[in-house]
């Protein structure tokens, strides 16, 4: 089974409807999915609400945790906090922060701003993560990111080191923008094992740390 904690639909830069992402996802053995697309502070509430109607309603009918969330992107750091809060209280199930990728101007401050964060459950592509960002999410308890997405993933190895010299739990996600990009268990143990991963950091970060975030999240229908 596929756990999958931070996807991209049509409510920001995905080409798939909540509905059809979540569909193509059952259909590829997907046992839960998170929608978490990128969110500012101006919309936060819209997307949100939409995002678990549909979520809401999937779970009513098929046989997939679906679950809503949101990414927050690019916001200036002393909003990431409130921001991450708010969402929460509007029902955001999991929040990731967009963390400091190596290919995008992310502001210098977001890992650590992020981390500091008791509203936050996902860092997502920390890019050249420090040893101490690493530590703050270990004792944060919250995940970093191991990303399938390409650009995103080219920092794997680095965030995949820190976290284990930090004690840090990783989670392996899509970043699926489309249903071309959505996991498989092949490529989702190819991408770990480019990680410099070994079969158990592998079992764990696939299954045991997915589990242990869905076991905090609040309780949907």
């Amino acid at each position: 089974m596929i756990y999958d904690f931070h996807t991209h639909t049509s409510l920001s830069d995905g080409a798939l409807s909540p509905l059809e992402l979540i569909r193509r996802a059952l259909e590829q053995d997907y046992h839960a999915i998170a929608l978490t697309d990128h969110v500012g502070v101006g919309y936060l509430e819209r997307v949100i609400v939409e995002i678990a109607a549909d979520c809401a309603l999937a779970r009513a009918h098929w046989p997939i945790r679906a679950i809503p969330g949101i990414e927050l992107t690019h916001l200036p750091l002393p909003a990431i906090g409130e921001a991450a809060r708010r969402a929460k209280e509007l029902g955001a199930c999991v929040v990731v922060v967009h963390g400091e990728s190596t290919i995008e101007p992310v502001e210098k401050g977001t890992n650590k701003a992020a981390l500091q964060c008791p509203y936050v459950d996902i860092l997502a592509h920390p890019g050249l993560i420090t040893l101490e960002e690493a530590q703050l999410a270990a004792t944060a308890g919250i995940f970093l990111e191991v990303s399938a997405r390409r650009g995103h993933s080219l920092a794997n190895g680095h965030i995949a080191q820190m976290a284990r010299l930090a004690g840090a739990k990783l989670l392996l996600n899509s970043d699926a923008h489309d249903e071309t990009e959505l996991l498989t268990p092949p490529l989702a143990r190819q991408v770990a094992r480019g990680a410099g991963l070994d079969e158990k950091e592998i079992d764990e970060i696939l299954i045991t740390n997915a589990q242990a975030l869905l076991a905090k999240l609040p309780e949907i229908g």
